[in-house]
């Protein structure tokens, strides 16, 4: 009687800890490169304004402007 339950409950864990063995790896690669730079990117209607395309000074300052308005210490009263 209390054999079924024993062996249930070792069949179980073996399949849960065989289980992860075949697992196939997973690479969060991209199939292009990252031939140009950022700054180099197109000019689009949802472009920050005052970038300018290929002007990296432009674009960094756009991203500070970005990750000052996300910093909540600097938005709290």
């Amino acid at each position: 009687m209390t054999r079924t339950p024993l062996l249930c409950t070792a069949l179980a864990a073996a399949a849960l800890l065989l289980g992860g063995c075949g697992e196939k790896p997973q690479h969060a690669g991209t199939s292009h490169g990252n031939s140009t730079p950022a700054w180099n990117g197109p000019q689009t209607g949802f472009s920050a304004p005052g970038w300018k395309v290929g002007d990296q000074a432009s674009w960094d300052e756009q991203i500070k402007q970005r990750n000052r308005g996300q910093n909540e210490y600097l938005r709290l009263p």
